[in-house]
C-alpha cells in the first residue's frame, strides 16, 4: 500500500520525476562505464605482466634486491630438478600452463666494426616456452601480443631493442624507423690532440677476444649478409667473455630506457657467456598458471615443496605484482579516480533528489496536514517520502545499469584499441560491466543509499509539521 501510494505521488509530476531519473541514470551510467573501463585496463595490464613474468617466480632470496648486477652470485643451480618436481607435483600440475627458466645478465654490446658499443641487459630464455607464455589470455584481453622472433634460429641469435640498433648504427640492415640522422655527422674531438678518434679503434683486449670468437665460429656462405654484433660479459670467475651474435630483428620494447638497453637471446648462449664450462644456472624459474585466482594455492604448495625437498637452497617465491610494482600503483591510481568520480556524482544526485523531495513536501503540505488530522503518524509521513526516494533510486539504478550495458556493448563492438603504459602493442578497448557483479552491486547500492538519504531529510521535516500550520498552508 505504501509503495503504491508513493508511485502515484511520483507520477503526479512526471516532468520533475523524469528529470530526476535522468540525472540518476546518467550518473550511474558514467560510474559504471568508467568502472568497466578501468577494470579492462587492469586486466590488460595484468595480462601483459603475466605473459612477461608469469604469475610466480622462484628466485634466490636476495636476487630481487641485489642480484641484477651479479646474476652468477644469486643463481639457482639445481633449477632443472626443481622444475621437474613442480611439473610432476599432483597439486601444482593441474594449475600450471608453463614452467620455464630465465637468466638475466648484463654486458656490453658492440658493433666494433663501426667503433660503437652500448651497455645492455640481456635475458636468456627458452624461446618456445616464452612464446607459449605469451598466449595466456584468461580475460580475453590480448590480441596483438608479439612473439619473440627466435623460434627455429641458431643458438647465437638475438633480438635487440630498436634503441640498441640505433646506437650500434644498425638501422639500415635492421630496417629501423625514425633513424635518418647520420651518426657520423658529429663526433667529438680528442681534447688532448684535437684529432678525431678512429672509429675502428677499440681496446686491444676486447679486439683479441672478439677476433678469437669470430675465428671459432666462422660464417657460413648464407650468413655473409647477416647482421652480427659482439657482446662482452663477465663470467662467473670475473674474467671477460665475448660472444659473436647474430641479430634477427630489432623490436620496440615500449619504454625508451628499456628499448635502449634490452636484448633477448637463447638460454644456452646466455649460460655460455656467464658460466662457460661450469655448471649452468638461471636467475629465475617462471611459473604461469591457468588463472590468477590460483596464486594463493600455488604459492602455498610451492613453499611447502621447496621447504621439504630443497630446504638447503635459499629460495624465495615472488608474484607478478611484486616483480612489477607499477601494476599495483596503477590500480591505486584508478581506484582513487573512480572514488573521486563516484563521490562527485553522488553529491550531484544527492542534491537533485533532495531538491525534488523538498519541492514535493512544499507542494503537498496541505495533504500532509490532512493525513495527520485523520490519524496518520509522523513515522507514516516519513515512510511515505522515504519510499518515494527509494522508488526513484530503484528505477534510476535499473535504468542506469541498462543504459550502461547498452553503451558498453557499442564500445566493445566498435573495434577500438588502446596501448597500456610501457607497451607498444595494443589491446582491445572494452568496458567490462556485464559479469562484474561486484561493480554493479556496489554502484546500485550506492545510488539507493544516496536516494534514500536525500529523501530522509525532507521526509523528516514533513513529519514534524504541525497539523494546524499544515492545514492552513496556501
Amino acid at each position: 500500500m505504501m509503495f503504491s501510494l508513493a508511485m502515484r505521488n511520483l507520477m503526479r509530476n512526471r516532468r520533475r520525476t523524469v528529470a530526476t531519473l535522468l540525472s540518476m541514470i546518467i550518473g550511474l551510467g558514467a560510474i559504471l562505464i568508467f568502472g568497466g573501463y578501468s577494470r579492462n585496463a587492469m586486466y590488460a595490464m595484468q595480462t601483459g605482466y603475466v605473459q612477461l613474468h608469469g604469475h610466480l617466480q622462484i628466485q634466490h632470496e636476495d636476487y630481487f634486491l641485489y642480484g641484477s648486477g651479479n646474476p652468477a652470485a644469486y643463481g639457482i643451480v639445481d633449477y632443472q630438478n626443481i622444475m621437474r618436481q613442480i611439473e610432476k607435483d599432483p597439486i601444482l600440475a593441474p594449475m600450471i600452463t608453463v614452467v620455464t627458466p630465465k637468466l638475466q645478465l648484463g654486458g656490453i654490446a658492440g658493433n666494433f666494426a663501426a667503433g660503437v658499443s652500448k651497455n645492455v641487459i640481456a635475458a636468456g630464455v627458452i624461446v618456445e616456452q616464452q612464446n607459449q607464455m605469451r598466449k595466456w589470455d584468461d580475460y580475453g584481453s590480448a590480441s596483438y601480443t608479439p612473439k619473440y622472433a627466435l623460434s627455429g634460429t641458431n643458438a647465437d641469435t638475438v633480438v635487440i631493442g630498436t634503441g640498441v640498433a640505433r646506437i650500434l648504427q644498425l638501422c639500415t640492415p635492421l630496417k629501423v624507423e625514425n633513424c635518418t640522422r647520420n651518426p657520423q655527422a658529429y663526433r667529438p674531438t680528442n681534447t688532448s690532440s684535437g684529432a678525431a678518434p678512429n672509429p675502428n679503434q677499440i681496446p686491444s683486449d676486447i679486439a683479441e677476444l672478439s677476433a678469437l670468437e669470430q675465428n671459432k665460429t666462422p660464417l657460413k656462405p648464407n650468413e655473409a649478409n647477416q647482421v652480427r654484433i659482439e657482446m662482452l660479459a663477465a663470467n662467473i670467475h670475473g674474467a671477460p667473455n665475448v660472444a659473436s651474435l647474430q641479430v634477427s630483428e630489432a623490436v620496440n620494447w615500449g619504454l625508451k630506457e628499456f628499448d635502449d638497453s634490452f636484448m633477448v637471446m637463447h638460454l644456452g648462449q646466455a649460460q655460455k657467456l656467464i658460466f662457460g664450462g661450469d655448471t649452468p644456472q638461471v636467475s629465475a624459474i617462471q611459473i604461469q598458471l591457468h588463472h590468477t585466482l590460483q596464486i594463493p594455492a600455488a604459492r602455498a604448495r610451492l613453499a611447502q615443496l621447496l621447504k621439504s625437498q630443497f630446504k638447503d637452497a635459499p629460495l624465495a617465491i615472488l608474484d607478478y605484482e611484486t616483480l612489477a610494482p607499477i601494476y599495483g600503483q596503477t590500480i591505486k591510481f584508478f581506484d582513487s579516480v573512480f572514488g573521486f568520480i563516484a563521490t562527485l556524482i553522488g553529491v550531484i544526485v544527492l542534491f537533485t533528489v533532495g531538491n525534488t523531495m523538498n519541492t514535493a513536501v512544499v507542494e503537498r503540505t496541505t495533504e500532509i496536514g490532512t493525513l495527520r488530522a485523520i490519524g496518520q503518524r509522523r513515522s507514516g509521513i516519513r515512510s511515505l517520502f522515504v519510499c518515494e526516494g527509494m522508488l526513484l533510486g530503484l528505477l534510476g539504478a535499473i535504468l542506469g545499469v541498462l543504459v550502461a550495458l547498452i553503451i558498453a556493448y557499442i564500445i566493445n563492438h566498435a573495434g577500438l584499441s588502446w596501448t597500456p603504459p610501457g607497451y607498444v602493442y595494443a589491446y582491445p578497448l572494452k568496458v567490462r560491466i556485464w559479469g562484474d557483479w561486484g561493480l554493479i552491486l556496489a554502484c546500485t547500492n550506492g545510488l539507493l543509499f544516496v536516494a534514500i538519504l536525500s529523501a530522509w531529510l525532507p521526509a523528516h521535516r514533513a513529519a514534524k509539521l504541525m497539523i494546524v500550520d499544515a492545514l492552513r498552508h496556501v
